[in-house]
């Protein structure tokens, strides 16, 4: 009987939309991911091997500048949720004044300010003063572009269409910084011994910086004249933030949703450190390009089927089976530890947790719009800015943990930037090395499965009267 309700209220929605809708939308995430993948990844090589700043205050740099996300996210949730809709709509105008902006401050980090000056704490500071600006500027814009998806459409189909198209968009954003980059961003060096090695190339990452800013305002302007907001918002929004903010953390569906974010925007800023990996223990940086297909692949060949999977089987059901392989894989990859010159072992388990992976990450962004819909069915309140801006806080928290964590325990193995950022495989080291890039994902997948698996619980039949009610109250919002 549900499911029959399910199929009658998709066919009639009357805010469908098609793959051109998604495809606009696509555009945006694409924009979203030039910057932030090129400097989620790379910015942290930037910081040790070109301003030779130490591993562990690199660590504290990013603990510090997301603690203020704590502050950051929450306000420009507030400020967007609190916004009347103009000409634009409520979301859409934030993705033109903001994409400029944004790809510059990007630009900025990347500025090698240690040829101006040698003194460490006028580096440290610049840095900090930088990263801090691209934080703010790029919530200001993810914020409201998250929350566009939940006024598009609220069809259920609709909204797994966006997801994947979100999913094309970031694999698309996501990728290219991690194929191309390597070959302009670092050096061939000789040793003595007739082995090389690769360094970092300050203007090569500055220049490599400068085609994602302008490939990022390209794609984010044509997201917004590619995009409709459909579902009406509050004309004059009168909305507690206090109660809204308390409310979701007590609601079990945005409690597993923050959760799993930590851990997987986590695990994929985590992923980052494989650069060390590649440069210091399988000593080819050119396996950056290799591994990201790895990554990706899996996710580009199950794209055509996860909607028609989620409409049989449910998003809640997928991912956790889908949790469930990156979690053998990534076990395997720890016991296994494979031999410097087993290169090829390594991304064939790689290939494996990208298969996984691809399930969590083509349902992820319909799992929000879920929880958002749970939330306006438990209270009769729209907060869609609210909830995406405490989710995109998690996200963040998952990637100053990956970040502090991850290179403290790179300081703790022993990688010192004066000796490491000039040398390829060092005894002791690299082996350390392998052991944090291998260990901390295998433990991460399983919770993420865990979490899926047995504490969400939004499954396929509980999500029927939750989409039923969303959108009456979207038909009455209309007719008003």
């Amino acid at each position: 009987m549900a499911n029959t309700e399910e199929v009658k209220e998709t066919k009639d929605n009357p805010n469908k939309i098609g793959i051109k809708e998604g495809m606009g939308y696509m555009l945006g995430d694409a924009g979203n991911l030039f910057v932030l993948t090129y400097v989620s990844s790379f910015l942290k090589i930037f910081y040790t091997d070109v301003l030779k700043i130490k591993a562990e205050r690199v660590a504290t740099l990013f603990l510090l500048t997301r603690l203020w996300d704590a502050v950051n996210d929450p306000m420009w949730g507030t400020i967007v949720a609190k916004r009347r809709p103009g000409k634009d709509g409520k979301y859409r105008s934030y993705i033109k004044i903001i994409a400029v902006p944004v790809a510059l401050s990007q630009l900025i980090c990347f500025f090698d300010i240690s040829r101006i000056t040698n003194k460490d704490w006028v580096i440290l500071a610049f840095a900090y003063i930088t990263y801090i600006a691209f934080g703010m500027l790029y919530t200001g814009i993810n914020v409201p572009f998250g929350s566009l998806a939940s006024v598009i459409t609220d069809d259920p189909d609709g909204r797994t269409l966006l997801s994947t198209f979100r999913t094309i968009g970031g694999g698309i954003g996501g990728a290219a910084p991690l194929l191309i980059a390597p070959f302009i961003i670092y050096n061939k060096v000789q040793n003595s011994d007739g082995t090389t090695h690769n360094e970092a190339n300050a203007n090569g990452m500055l220049i490599f910086a400068a085609v994602m800013a302008v490939c990022a305002i390209i794609f984010y302007l044509a997201c917004y004249k590619s995009t409709k907001e459909r579902i009406p918002s509050e004309s004059d929004p009168q909305i507690n933030m206090k109660e809204t903010y308390l409310g979701m953390l007590k609601s079990r569906p945005f409690v597993v949703l923050a959760l799993t974010g930590i851990l997987i925007s986590g695990q994929l800023q985590f992923a980052s450190l494989n650069q060390y990996l590649y440069k210091n223990y399988f000593c080819n940086t050119n396996l950056s390009v290799v591994g990201t297909i790895a990554q990706y692949l899996p996710m580009a060949l199950m794209i055509p089927f996860v909607p028609k999977l989620v409409k049989k089987y449910g998003k809640k059901e997928l991912s956790g089976f889908g949790a469930f392989f990156s979690a053998l894989a990534a076990i395997a990859c720890f016991l296994l530890k494979p031999r410097p010159d087993q290169a090829w072992l390594f991304m064939v388990l790689m290939f494996i947790i990208g298969f996984g992976y691809s399930f969590v990450s083509i349902t992820n962004w319909a799992v929000v719009a879920d929880v958002i819909d749970y939330q306006e069915y438990k209270t009769g309140v729209k907060t869609e800015s609210a909830v995406y801006a405490v989710y995109t806080f998690c996200r963040k928290l998952g990637q100053t943990l990956a970040d502090y964590g991850g290179l403290m325990l790179l300081g703790k193995v022993g990688y010192d930037v004066d000796i490491m950022a000039n040398a390829g495989f060092v005894d002791g080291v690299s082996q350390g090395i392998l052991m944090v890039c291998t260990l901390i994902p295998a433990v991460t997948y399983t919770l993420i499965f865990l979490l899926y698996k047995f504490a969400y619980p939004l499954t396929k039949e509980k999500l029927v009267p939750v989409y039923e009610t969303v959108r009456k109250n979207n038909e009455k919002k209309a007719g008003a």
